[in-house]
């Protein structure tokens, strides 16, 4: 099967959204999402209360938080008028998240969206009452969000995952770098998500004659010198959404450029930042989807009534130039089914 066949252009197409640097807890989301030119005609939908809490700041997962705000907005919960959104980032820190948690479960919202797996564990620890809607998560079942037959373990619970096959992504990085033998792992040993998606790439490496090298980053800040260490060792580098790696990006890539090693990312934001090229979902698209669950349940569905969901589309985002500064050239066949986001230029992630 080739990568062609897995691919799919995103279902919305929509403009991206500025990205958002570090900037801390915030009480409300990004002005440019809480508002809707053309909101749903249905305005007599009773308020509201939604929190919204992520691990980290970074462009995937505001892009997703955005994702959700616009699908409620087209459906009639609209930010301002009868939705009021709390929104706090734990700013990368598993503590922060657990009091951010705490307080979410006391203020006791019609909904709670916990993005990312460690906020997603935070909040669901904390309360067995109020709504939870996961989502940007990898292994439902290794956080312990659903068990192996996909229910969640409490039923205040449901949520959407990402579990990206591995074998697509060992297939993308052998046809941009042919003579890969080695390829070097940056990932944070906290981040279950990231650890099973380890796990998954020894075990499929192996049947391609390839080598997983891991380095551990346990912090956004350790990320350039832990790619500076695969020097020599690795011949590509693939990082998955560890959210430490994203929220150091550039820092991985200017030390990929140093070192002339490309950089294969899983989602579009890190190409635009810096990586040769990523196959994974569109961000957007999966807060849409996301989206549509929260309205669900804001519109009085029981949650245990929702299912948890999965969302595998792949869509292959591609930058010839950042390719050309990691020691690379991408071929037209590749090209040809990628989104090139050095020609798709309607996103600024300045």
């Amino acid at each position: 099967m080739t990568i062609a066949s897995t691919l799919r252009l995103s279902l919305y197409g929509a403009a991206i959204s500025t990205a958002l640097g570090l900037i801390g807890c915030s009480n409300s989301t990004d002005t440019a999402t809480a508002t809707n030119e053309n909101p749903a005609t249905d305005t007599d939908k009773p308020a509201k209360t939604l929190a919204i809490t992520q691990i980290v700041e970074h462009p995937s997962l505001d892009e997703m938080r955005r994702g959700i705000i616009d699908e409620l907005a087209d459906n009639g919960y609209v930010e301002g008028q009868n939705l009021t959104v709390n929104f706090q980032s734990a700013q990368g820190n598993t503590a922060t998240a657990g009091q951010i948690a705490k307080q979410f479960a006391g203020d006791n919202p019609d909904a709670i969206v916990a993005i990312s797996t460690p906020s997603a564990q935070s909040i669901v620890a904390s309360t067995k009452t109020v709504p939870v809607v996961y989502t940007a998560i990898s292994d439902p079942v290794a956080a312990k969000l659903i068990d192996d037959k996909g229910v969640p373990i409490q039923t205040n619970v449901t949520g959407l995952s990402s579990q990206l096959p591995i074998e697509p992504q060992l297939e993308n990085i052998q046809k941009i770098v042919p003579d890969a033998k080695t390829i070097g792992y940056v990932y944070s040993p906290g981040e279950v998500n990231s650890v099973v998606v380890l796990n998954q790439l020894k075990e499929a490496a192996s049947t391609r004659g390839l080598k997983i090298l891991d380095v551990t980053a346990n912090r956004p800040t350790d990320v350039a010198m832990a790619t500076r260490s695969l020097a020599g060792r690795a011949d590509v580098i693939y990082t998955s959404l560890d959210n430490n790696v994203v929220s150091a990006f550039e820092a991985m890539a200017g030390a990929a450029n140093e070192l002339d090693i490309p950089v294969i990312a899983s989602d579009e934001f890190s190409v635009r930042r810096g990586a040769t090229a990523a196959l994974g979902v569109n961000d957007y698209d999966f807060g849409r989807t996301t989206g549509k669950m929260v309205y669900r349940v804001l519109n009085g569905e029981a949650v245990n009534t929702i299912k948890p969901e999965v969302m595998n589309t792949l869509t292959l985002y591609a930058s010839p130039k950042h390719a050309a500064e990691q020691g690379v050239s991408l071929s037209e066949d590749l090209l040809k089914d990628a989104i090139n986001t050095d020609t798709d230029t309607d996103v600024d992630t300045k």
